[in-house]
């Protein structure tokens, strides 16, 4: 092989090896974009008094959990598609650090155009938590998602909220009026959940058991708590 062919090979050796190290910081790059798309979506949500999440119902909450720019669109036939993220509190009050995940679900209808969707679900209770990281948690098939109220003075004390184990809240920009979730499906993301912490942590280690995961980017997960605990601050 002569000096010319051997500085080819070099050179393409050199740019897969660059392709492959490009992998996982591209991906963290994608959780993290995830992150912090639902640590703006909370905040400004909770920055619009009259729209906000009632803190009557935030301060029974078991866990929130934020899927920002949920893309739904079709023709005839329809879907939606989001990825986000889900942190619950502890004993003392304190958020955990966030676990990622994905909702999928399929309409059909005669729909024509596509909107994007921030959604907001707010787990009231252990139980609903449990369901929801479990492998596969299907909305209208193993629950129900409440519409909640809004705004500062909501009535959030009625039964049918007192009894729900999850309120869902949306914020719609786009073409359709708003989403469904009856045959979404939720699943704990868990290769987003190796890229982010460097481990394969279920989401329940995560959220639940609150295992020592240390995140590649700190900050953005600060963030992330920061604004959950600053709708109800720990007493």
């Amino acid at each position: 092989m002569d000096i010319r062919q051997t500085s080819l090979v070099t050179a393409a050796l050199t740019s897969a090896l660059l392709l492959v190290g490009a992998g996982p910081v591209l991906a963290q790059h994608d959780e993290l974009e995830r992150l912090e798309s639902a640590t703006t979506v909370f905040w400004e949500i909770m920055d619009a008094p009259d729209n906000a999440i009632p803190r009557s119902i935030l301060e029974k909450a078991e866990a929130v959990a934020v899927i920002p720019n949920t893309v739904k669109a079709g023709f005839i036939f329809g879907g939606h598609r989001g990825k986000g993220v889900i942190s619950a509190r502890n004993e003392n009050g304190e958020w955990s650090q966030p676990a990622f995940l994905t909702l999928t679900g399929g309409s059909f209808g005669l729909q024509i155009g596509g909107q994007s969707v921030d959604l907001v679900l707010v787990i009231m209770n252990r139980k609903g938590l449990e369901n929801l990281l479990r492998n596969e948690f299907k909305f209208g098939g193993d629950a129900s998602a409440v519409v909640g109220p809004v705004g500062r003075d909501a009535e959030a004390t009625t039964d049918l909220y007192l009894r729900a184990e999850i309120i869902s809240y949306s914020r719609t920009r786009g073409l359709f009026a708003g989403i469904t979730l009856k045959g979404s499906t939720i699943k704990a993301d868990r290769d987003a959940n190796e890229r982010f912490y460097g481990y394969p942590y279920s989401s329940g280690q995560i959220v639940l058991e609150e295992e020592p995961a240390t995140p590649h980017n700190p900050k953005a997960v600060s963030d992330w708590r920061a604004a959950l605990a600053s709708a109800v601050p720990t007493n």
